[in-house]
């Protein structure tokens, strides 16, 4: 089992909800979003954390870039922001040569920054999983290739595990699997956290510890120490998330695992 929080980097609540997270629960991997306002300070809860795996965040929406933006005018707003219009976004890459040159240059960007920070990168994701976009999937898993990454996060949730998980989304995973191989990119059996992203309360996590099959499980959530932060989702609860991780009956449930970051799948 891995079990992993997202948006390290994002603000200093998200950091210190990690960092409980990891050292008072079963925390025990975190994505870094490599250009937000707390990267550095999440750079450096890594170093003082060696046992947190540390992947790497892929934003492209919703966050800040790594690149000036007057070199990906194609991906930013007027602000300076990546855009938020995940469905205009995505058309534009598949349309126009010009955009997908920028995202190419972004996404190596922010590669390079995190090779910069000196952590080993355990793993890749992407914000709001928009590797999901077959041309960001294409030129990421490529990337991750060239940087000697060897493992993904593939979002494909089982209704089996959390009634109400879509099943839509089934033909671009199989679709992401086939093109991870093609990388040599693993990924887990199956990811937890989709259906309740924002609202992965204790109860949530207690209840599907004791169904997970075999094989390995990821289970994502969004730790912070409180809400209402710069960037922060207004309805995640991100307090509850944290709850969950440092739950008592969530840590005892977790000591019947195996658990750890993607290294350790990759090591079993």
């Amino acid at each position: 089992m891995i079990v992993t929080a997202d948006d390290l980097g994002l603000s200093p609540e998200v950091n210190a909800g990690i960092e409980q997270a990891h050292r008072e629960g079963v925390l025990t991997a975190a994505s870094l979003m490599v250009s937000e306002p707390a990267a550095a300070a999440g750079v450096d809860l890594a170093r003082r954390n060696p046992r947190l795996a540390v992947g790497l965040h892929l934003t492209l929406t919703d966050g800040t870039p790594t690149l000036p933006p007057e070199r990906i005018p194609a991906l930013v707003q007027p602000n300076g922001r990546f855009r938020d219009d995940m469905a205009g976004l995505g058309l534009a890459l598949a349309a126009s040569p010009a955009a997908r040159a920028q995202l190419r240059a972004e996404i190596a960007a922010q590669f390079a920054a995190f090779r910069d920070t000196g952590l080993p990168c355990d793993h890749l994701n992407a914000h709001k999983h928009y590797h999901l976009h077959p041309v960001i999937a294409g030129f990421a898993f490529a990337e991750a290739a060239r940087h000697g990454i060897r493992a993904v996060r593939i979002p494909w949730e089982p209704p089996s595990l959390v009634p109400g998980a879509g099943r839509a989304l089934w033909p671009m995973i199989a679709f992401l699997r086939r093109l991870a191989a093609r990388h040599g990119l693993r990924a887990p059996d199956r990811v937890v956290g989709l259906r309740w992203s924002g609202a992965f309360t204790p109860d949530r996590l207690a209840e599907v510890l004791p169904r997970l099959p075999a094989g390995v499980t990821e289970i994502y959530l969004h730790p912070a120490t409180s809400g209402g932060f710069p960037g922060a989702a207004p309805s995640y609860r991100y307090a509850e998330e944290l709850a969950a991780l440092i739950d008592p009956r969530v840590r005892a449930l977790a000591a019947r695992c195996e658990t750890g970051g993607y290294g350790a799948m990759l090591a079993a």
